[in-house]
């Protein structure tokens, strides 16, 4: 039996009422591209090299360089290659470089997480109060 008069249209709500729960922002995982080009760049910087020279060592366009070092564009592994060779490195050294890139930024996001659920004053765990 229901409890509504029978001239009266019953609400279901679609979304719960009030306010979003509070969450953190999502922190956003790097690209791959971000990472290569990041690396590419640092290594012809520390070299004080050009992007015109580097370019042309590699036999690739210098507008293409820049935006592989910004990470605007995804390297095919022979242009990796040319530009790692250009700046005296190997292709093993560069993902390596990009691994250990990816590994900090791993880490920087977890203790950001951290410091992000010890600000809310939750507890996900036993809490003792002296």
């Amino acid at each position: 039996m229901s409890t509504h008069a029978p001239d009266e249209a019953r609400v279901i709500p679609l979304r719960p009422q009030g306010p979003p729960p509070a969450q953190a922002p999502a922190v956003r995982e790097p690209l791959w591209r971000d990472l290569v080009g990041g690396v590419l760049r640092r290594e012809r910087l520390a070299q004080e090299r050009t992007l015109k020279d580097v370019a042309q060592a590699a036999r690739i366009s210098m507008p293409y360089l820049s935006e592989l070092e910004r990470g605007r564009k995804e390297a095919s592994s022979e242009v990796l290659a040319a530009a790692a060779r250009a700046l005296g490195l190997g292709l093993a050294d560069v993902l390596s470089l990009a691994q250990e890139e990816l590994v900090r930024s791993a880490r920087n996001r977890v203790e950001r997480g951290r410091r992000g659920r010890a600000s809310t004053g939750r507890h996900d765990g036993l809490c003792l109060v002296a």
